[in-house]
């Protein structure tokens, strides 16, 4: 298995460049999965400088569907054939998407989707592969990562406010535990772990590579570092949207790794 970040803020190697957005390229099982595709066409600039050949995709999975994660299907649909590629995600992501007058969703509709590729949406878990599982809708098991709003989302013409149910993750089972890649963790990174431990019947964490929505140093970072510590993992690379002073408190009480464009994980 291998993981290859594509896509991020951060950027550790000067052949690359980075924008506020994710996407990660998996190898697992045979399978070539990309994880998010970024806001523009630098999924696919990062990709070849990378050796990643795109048209031998097999599967794309979405995290959720904000266009920071989401837009570079527009590219990818421009360069590469998405007839017979797998797309998966929870059935919301497709769903249009503003905050503050400013549309933030996916460029397709479900229609357009449905036209385009053999696409998937899900809210109950799908194992891609045996060894690699879409956890679909998120459920809630902290006190401290509660739902909540982030802008609005329309459904059947009406606008109402979105809770992000779409937000999800992907798990790998390793040798060493479940390693589990994440977008933005708008349902909790803690929620997020304790499902994929539920889910795939392990309790060993080997590792998390992700956005964790971690923005301010408050009593959800203090309660999701101590979660994290009960949890022994092996290795966390925080990354998209966690703040500087989150990342100095993960780093002062986790084995964190550094992540950005370039990284590549082998596992």
């Amino acid at each position: 298995m291998q993981i290859k970040i594509v896509v991020d803020n951060h950027v550790i190697d000067s052949l690359y460049r980075g924008e506020p957005a994710v996407s990660f390229y998996i190898e697992v099982d045979g399978l070539k999965l990309l994880f998010d595709t970024g806001f523009s066409d630098l999924v696919i600039s990062n990709a070849r400088k990378m050796g990643i050949e795109l048209s031998e995709l097999t599967h794309i999975v979405l995290s959720h569907g904000h266009n920071d994660h989401t837009n570079g299907l527009k590219y990818l649909d421009q360069t590469v054939s998405l007839s017979g590629l797998k797309v998966i995600s929870h059935p919301h992501c497709f769903y249009p998407k503003k905050a503050a007058n400013q549309f933030i969703g996916a460029p397709f509709t479900v229609e357009e989707m449905e036209a385009k590729c053999n696409y998937i949406p899900t809210k109950t878990p799908l194992f891609i592969s045996d060894h690699c599982v879409f956890l679909g809708q998120i459920p809630n098991r902290f006190d401290f990562e509660p739902a909540t709003s982030f802008g609005k989302k329309e459904i059947d013409g009406i606008w109402e406010d979105d809770y992000l149910p779409d937000d999800s993750a992907v798990v790998l089972k390793t040798s060493k535990g479940l390693f589990i890649v994440t977008g933005c963790s708008h349902s909790g990174i803690c929620n997020i772990v304790e499902y994929a431990k539920e889910i795939c019947k392990e309790d060993k964490i080997a590792g998390i590579l992700g956005g964790l929505h971690l923005l301010d140093v408050d009593e959800r970072l203090a309660r999701t570092i101590k979660y994290m510590e009960s949890c022994h993992i092996g290795r966390l690379y925080p990354c998209h949207c966690v703040s500087l002073l989150a990342k100095a408190r993960l780093i002062g009480a986790l084995p964190v790794g550094e992540a950005g464009v370039g990284l590549t994980i082998n596992l």
